[in-house]
């Protein structure tokens, strides 16, 4: 029991302390986790799991939509693409489609790994 306590704390700081670009990150993460773990709930057979790890991914992506700063103009293909991706997060969720899910899952690792080549790129510029 203290483990967990002591992991959840972790955790907890982990999050605390993290730059907007590693809360993103965390976030990509995060998403690509649930979406995997969807995909082993209709492997299961498991509807309840299946649905509710669906509604986490597709959660972050509405965050990830929300916060978009539409003074850029690149915020336009963003918004466009969670909207994409959450759509197909619901068709998924409806007819618990493995396939649909792996599509899903596909675009947000690519996003993830374009975030972390980013952040690379962000620390080699002089400030």
């Amino acid at each position: 029991m203290q483990m967990n306590n002591a992991f959840a704390q972790y955790n907890n700081n982990k999050i605390l302390t993290a730059s907007p670009a590693e809360l993103t990150l965390m976030l990509y993460e995060g998403a690509i986790k649930f979406c995997n773990i969807a995909i082993v709930g209709i492997e299961q057979g498991n509807i309840q799991k299946t649905h509710d790890n669906i509604m986490k991914t597709q959660r972050i992506l509405e965050e990830f939509q929300i916060t978009l700063n539409h003074k850029y103009e690149v915020a336009k293909d963003f918004d466009a693409v969670y909207s994409y991706l959450i759509k197909r997060l619901r068709e998924a969720n409806v007819k618990k489609d493995a396939a649909v899910l792996e599509e899903v899952l596909g675009h947000l690792r690519t996003m993830r790994d374009t975030w972390k080549e980013v952040m690379q790129a962000a620390k080699k510029i002089p400030v």
